[in-house]
């Protein structure tokens, strides 16, 4: 399998591949998403790709798409929509400016289930997260997703030790050279 960054122009000729494993991966549980989620994907990933440092990582295998990572840089003025809102209300003004704005956003990483136990989801989180200015990267994911969790942990990320209000159970993980994942 290789590994590489792709810029945000390319990723329409891997739009099936891409809207095919985020179908399987996120449309199984704890995510339960309805595998029509996998075509909004790729649709929104095409309004992603223009973010300020946009980055993604593509994992394939003859061609075909086994696995996919995307990352851009948190915005100075800290988003509302989406699932930042909450963020905010959770770790306060003060943190998420020191901690957040500015850092590298993973925003998806997902690899098709045939491909996992291989250390391709390390591949891509790598790949992604290379470039953190200062080593400060962070994501959110579900407290629900035990797995995930795990391989997070495995590669030294750590939790924001505050839940994320709302009904997601969602958490906030920094990265392992955050200058606060060690606070």
């Amino acid at each position: 399998m290789r590994v590489r960054l792709i810029e945000g122009g390319s990723l329409p000729a891997y739009a099936d591949g891409i809207r095919r494993v985020y179908a399987d991966v996120f449309s199984a549980p704890p995510w339960n998403e309805d595998p029509s989620a996998g075509a909004l994907y790729v649709e929104r990933l095409a309004d992603d790709a223009v973010r300020p440092g946009f980055t993604a990582a593509l994992a394939t295998d003859g061609g075909a798409v086994r696995g996919f990572a995307t990352a851009w840089t948190t915005p100075g003025t800290f988003p509302s929509g989406r699932s930042y809102g909450h963020v905010a209300e959770a770790l306060g003004p003060d943190r998420v400016g020191d901690w957040l704005c500015g850092a590298l956003e993973v925003d998806e990483l997902a690899v098709a289930p045939e491909a996992r136990g291989t250390g391709l989801g390390a591949a891509l989180l790598a790949a992604v997260t290379e470039a953190a200015p200062d080593g400060r990267c962070w994501l959110l994911t579900s407290v629900h997703a035990g797995a995930t969790l795990r391989f997070y942990r495995r590669a030294g990320w750590r939790q924001v030790p505050v839940p994320v209000p709302g009904r997601a159970g969602l958490v906030v993980l920094l990265g392992p050279d955050h200058p606060a994942a060690h606070l």
